[in-house]
């Protein structure tokens, strides 16, 4: 019995750990979005839509979903991203997105921002923000 209640357990966990990351955009944006320019603009590497328009990622402070993101979409793992934008603040030639605590702030900042993007966990979409990505 044991067994069984610790296998569920960690069933739930997992499910909750590998969660699908819903890349999100204000409904007005009309930018189409690759995987790849997704990770350029987290990166720093571009630093406007498509369009031409002026991006403002955003990302969550050390949360599961984050960490989701990091692996599936940059390849890099939390401290290697903070490695890698350190170097780019201390040689001027870089910002990195600002933090928000959890998929509801990213949503409320997303909703607010027509020039945001943000990544939250895809159970927690909402019609207030516009999916561009599933990973």
């Amino acid at each position: 019995m044991k067994k069984l209640i610790l296998a569920s357990m960690l069933t739930l966990c997992s499910s909750a750990v590998f969660a699908d990351v819903a890349v999100i955009v204000n409904p007005a944006n009309a930018n189409a979005l690759s995987q790849e320019d997704i990770k350029k603009i987290y990166l720093g590497k571009s630093k406007s839509f498509a369009d031409g328009t002026k991006v403002n990622p955003v990302n969550q402070n050390g949360t599961a979903v984050a960490d989701e993101f990091n692996d599936k979409l940059v390849g890099k793992s939390g401290s290697q991203l903070n490695a890698y934008w350190s170097k780019l603040v201390f040689t001027g030639k870089g910002t990195p997105p600002g933090k928000l605590d959890n998929d509801q702030a990213v949503i409320d900042f997303v909703a607010a921002n027509a020039d945001a993007i943000g990544y939250i966990d895809s159970a927690k979409v909402s019609d207030k923000v516009k999916v561009v990505g599933k990973y």
